[in-house]
Parts: structure tokens; C-alpha cells; sequence
């Protein structure tokens, strides 16, 4: 399932900055934390990849571990 958003752009004299919000349900599935900084990677011209760090990914896991038990 896809979920479709629009690139947006502001536009200041001396700049341009785009932005891509995510849905609130990728967000969530994704259990993204408020301030977490993540970085994109140009996978080529269709594909941008989205990495998390190793310690956002193991916070998670030791969540989900805890859930299990």
C-alpha cells in the first residue's frame, strides 16, 4: 500500500527549501520519535532511501523485545 503526498517548496529571496511530510500512519508504523534526525539517500532518480541511525534502530528493537516478553 502507497501512500501519495506532494513536494512542496519555499521560496525566500536568497533560498529554496523543499519539504515532504510524512503521513501520520507511515510515521507511526515507522515509530518515528519527535526530533529524530534521519538521512536520505539518492538510491537514482526514482528511489530516495531513508536511513535511520544504529541507535534509533536498536531503541526500537529493545521496544519490541520488551512487548514480546
Amino acid at each position: 500500500m502507497g501512500y501519495n503526498t506532494k513536494v512542496q517548496v519555499i521560496r525566500r529571496a536568497k533560498s529554496e527549501q523543499y519539504y515532504v511530510n510524512f503521513p501520520a500512519a507511515v510515521a507511526q508504523a515507522i515509530e518515528f520519535t519527535a526530533g529524530e534526525e534521519v538521512e536520505w539517500l539518492i538510491d537514482d532518480h526514482q528511489n530516495l532511501v531513508l536511513r535511520r541511525s544504529d541507535a534509533a534502530v536498536a531503541a526500537i528493537k529493545k521496544k519490541l523485545k520488551k512487548k514480546s516478553t
